[in-house]
């Protein structure tokens, strides 16, 4: 009798996505999360990129960091380019290293275009132009504040819609596509891209109430500019001078206090409109995703923390359950 060998394959890997609004607790429930089932943090935050850039970026504290490993964190200088391809090709290594070491990856964080960039890929758009681009920006001091915006709006209503007016590098990218390649940017990104393989992926989704999240945005913002950010931008700027990533929001309205363009009032008033609109953004953005769990609340509070942990042991009991079928 000839013995039959039976391999059974295991399950890919489980990834836990936490996407939502900025201040809804992501950084919260994916330090409970990797407490719970061996994790490693993933950031997706395209400004916690940049070293020295702390206060206003609302890193997880190094006491945080320490006892949970984190990826993805202070990588470059502010000065540095740092695109959604370089955070592709960073955090999909990152996601193999982290399960190779038998442990669960956990991507938090709130920019859309990154986690759409390390889940579906990138499409090979047309190389960068630097005569191109330095037409745009002629034509866009020539024209006035929302001009790029609404070229872009006329070529590709698409993009336009995921790109907040002001964001000029966005904005000449977006152009520089549609001009270069002879299509909407939109079209393009459904064109030739790798979407990640080989991992289980549990998209889990914050919606806190409207009301509170912008209550808990305002006083975050406040905070913000209490516990130091004017002099860390101030010495951000003495540091490096001129850099793309300072004025992201709150280092651009703790500039303008220490250029006096505002009083300090001002200021945190901006900065929490701001990042209002920000959230509003971040949602409209997150809403598209697909198989997405959306969990009604802020990630500290233990009911949502309890629904998180429902949704990944559901999810692994199906695999097991498929396994044992197989």
């Amino acid at each position: 009798m000839v013995a039959r060998l039976v391999e059974t394959a295991r399950p890919d890997p489980l990834l836990i996505v936490l996407a939502g609004p900025t201040a809804s607790g992501k950084t919260s429930l994916s330090l409970h999360l990797a407490e719970c089932y061996h994790g490693e943090i993933v950031s997706c935050d395209s400004v916690a990129v940049y070293r020295d850039m702390e206060i206003g970026t609302a890193k997880p504290d190094k006491a945080d960091r320490e006892r949970i490993p984190h990826h993805l964190i202070d990588v470059v200088d502010p000065t540095e380019p740092y695109t959604a391809g370089d955070y592709s090709r960073a955090g999909r290594t990152a996601l193999s290293e982290i399960a190779a070491r038998g442990r669960t990856p956990i991507v938090t964080g709130g920019t859309g275009l990154y986690l759409k960039a390390l889940i579906d890929g990138l499409f090979a758009g047309p190389q960068r132009s630097e005569s191109l681009r330095e037409r745009l920006k002629l034509s866009d001091k020539k024209r006035g504040r929302g001009w790029l915006y609404q070229i872009l709006m006329r070529l590709d209503p698409q993009s336009a819609q995921r790109i907040h007016p002001n964001d000029k590098p966005k904005l000449i990218r977006a152009l520089e596509v549609c001009i270069a390649a002879r299509q909407p940017m939109s079209h393009a990104w459904e064109q030739g891209r790798e979407a990640l393989k080989g991992f289980r992926i549990l998209r889990i989704g914050l919606e806190p109430d409207r009301d509170y999240l912008y209550e808990r945005i305002n006083k975050r913002a406040a905070a913000m500019f209490r516990n130091g950010l004017v002099e860390e931008t101030r010495m951000l700027l003495e540091k490096y001078g001129e850099a793309r990533p300072f004025d992201s929001l709150g280092y651009k309205q703790a500039r303008a206090l220490l250029e006096r363009k505002y009083r300090e009032m001002d200021a945190i008033s901006l900065a929490q409109q701001g990042h209002r609109n920000y959230a509003k953004r971040q949602l409209t953005w997150f809403r598209r995703e697909r198989d997405m769990y959306w969990l009604h609340g802020f990630g500290d509070e233990p009911r949502i923390r309890r629904k998180a942990v429902e949704l990944i042991e559901r999810r692994l009991s199906e695999s097991e359950g498929q396994q044992a079928s197989e």
